[in-house]
């Protein structure tokens, strides 16, 4: 159904045009504030593709760029990202992209954080083992203002 490749730099039109959609900004909450602007957009994929920590892959379907997905940060804090366009949304590509890049990446334990209220991407990281350990609250960019997040864990 999926495949995951390294990150080519002509995938970065496609993650560029995916990350503008506000319906996902609002669903994802805590976006970057360089979605809007194509130069801060390059500088922050060119920081990301330069930091070898950084485990970043595309996903395909059917050779299509639909999303991508990571693992990042230093051992004891390592967290995962994931971000697939709306049309591909509830046909389990993200729960099939962060099951194959926890293989990729077996690094233990690993962090993830997200909107209080998405419960798509919620299941998506229980399907994958994560388990609810908290409740916080974050400045969300797409919405303006502080929401209710969960952060789950991976041991």
């Amino acid at each position: 159904m999926i495949f995951l490749r390294e990150v080519r730099d002509s995938d970065l039109p496609a993650f560029r045009e995916q990350s503008c959609d506000p319906a996902a900004q609002h669903m994802a909450a805590f976006v970057g504030d360089q979605h809007g602007d194509p130069v801060a957009f390059d500088a922050h994929w060119a920081r990301i593709r330069a930091d070898p920590a950084i485990v970043m892959r595309t996903v395909l379907v059917e050779e299509q760029v639909v999303g991508h997905v990571a693992a990042y940060g230093p051992p004891d804090e390592r967290e995962v990202t994931y971000w697939i366009a709306r049309a591909h949304w509830g046909r389990g590509i993200a729960t099939a992209a962060l099951a194959e890049l926890l293989e990729l990446d077996p690094a233990r334990p690993v962090h993830a954080r997200a909107a209080a209220d998405n419960a798509a991407s919620i299941r998506v990281l229980e399907k994958c083992g994560f388990v609810l350990m908290g409740r916080d609250r974050g400045f969300a960019r797409a919405r303006g203002g502080e929401i209710d997040e969960v952060l789950l864990t991976l041991d």
